[in-house]
């Protein structure tokens, strides 16, 4: 894999934040940035992921855990805002991962830009929201359902993107592109099953520095169908995209990333087996890194340890055919608390 343009301050662009609802009105502070993206979980009861994002607004909500459509949430209720060092949530009424009152709720936040810009480097014109810096950005766009390229903002090519058709009255599989998975296949956010062979989804093709393809897949570009598209592209010191294979033991894989992981989001694509997701704020002792499932709605699950999170990438601790089955292959993405070496290649104990 490769990386360009490092970032020396990874909580700049990516930060979790944890908090406890109340079931009415409260501002969560602390994040560092205005986030344009942010993904909810309520860790102690079984929930629903909550996705919003700038581009969309505050009332669009998706969810992870489900294929059902793009939600539209009454004025007032569940998400309120996006603001200068974090958000507002209100009293939820569809969504109890934004603010149940004393729950604990965990939001992953990314930056993009804060603002949002047509983009007319595909067939497509998209708007997007795109930080060239982190490798990150928001793409929206509207389907033509015959092959076509969308702009994704971005100076360099996505290793990843996660992909939603948003239309209110159709159910639909997230889509997932993975560089590790191919262009010709696809893995569904929302199911534990595994990689499946898709060449319509991303048209068999290879993401550019300025453009994905598509192909007629419904599911990626049905005819004036709307989506929404998360769009990821690896830096030095600050996010990692990549590949492993289990090998069955409690002294497991070692994955290096080049940073201390602040978020670990792993799936096995040879078999079925749960999305994880660990982060470095619900932390308990390594290995006993409590976990959530995008694909499943349930409570945080801490019963057995599986992954240690380490200066320079993160172990593998457990035989789970989810993140660790002798032979098994798996994707991760990953995004950083702190990196191994700085942009210049200084280690950071060196500073």
């Amino acid at each position: 894999m490769s990386y360009t343009n490092g970032l020396d301050k990874p909580s700049e662009y990516f930060n979790t934040k944890l908090y406890t609802g109340s079931g009415s009105t409260q501002s969560i502070t602390g994040v560092g940035f205005q986030p344009d993206w942010i993904w909810f979980k309520n860790r102690t009861d079984a929930r629903a992921h909550a996705l919003v994002d700038f581009i969309r607004g505050t009332n669009k909500v998706l969810r992870s855990d489900s294929n059902v459509a793009e939600a539209t949430t009454t004025a007032g209720r569940d998400f309120e805002s996006f603001d200068s060092d974090g958000f507002t949530v209100n009293n939820p009424l569809a969504f109890n991962s934004f603010n149940e009152s004393g729950d604990n709720i965990v939001a992953w936040n990314w930056l993009a830009s804060n603002t949002t810009a047509s983009n007319t480097d595909g067939s497509i014109t998209s708007t997007v929201s795109a930080n060239t810096t982190s490798g990150f950005s928001i793409v929206s766009y509207t389907g033509t359902g015959a092959n076509a390229t969308v702009g994704h903002g971005l100076s360099s090519a996505p290793k990843m993107i996660i992909l939603k058709e948003r239309n209110p009255t159709t159910t639909r599989n997230w889509r997932v592109y993975h560089e590790d998975v191919g262009n010709n296949k696809v893995l569904y956010l929302d199911t534990t099953g595994a990689q499946v062979s898709d060449s319509t989804a991303f048209n068999s093709t290879t993401p550019t520095s300025s453009v994905f393809s598509l192909g007629s897949s419904v599911g990626t570009n049905g005819n004036t169908k709307n989506y929404i598209a998360y769009c990821f592209s690896p830096k030095s010191g600050y996010s990692s995209m990549g590949k492993y294979t289990g090998n069955g033991s409690t002294d497991g894989t070692f994955v290096y990333t080049g940073m201390r992981p602040a978020f670990i989001m792993i799936k096995r694509t040879d078999s079925t087996g749960n999305w994880n997701t660990i982060d470095n704020k619900r932390l308990g002792r390594n290995p006993n890194n409590p976990r959530l499932y995008p694909n499943d709605s349930g409570a945080e699950d801490s019963a057995d340890a599986t992954t240690d999170i380490l200066s320079n990438g993160f172990k593998l601790r457990a035989t789970s055919q989810y993140v660790n089955f002798s032979g098994g292959s798996y994707i991760y993405m990953a995004f950083a608390e702190s990196p191994f070496t700085t942009s210049t290649g200084i280690p950071t104990t060196a500073r």
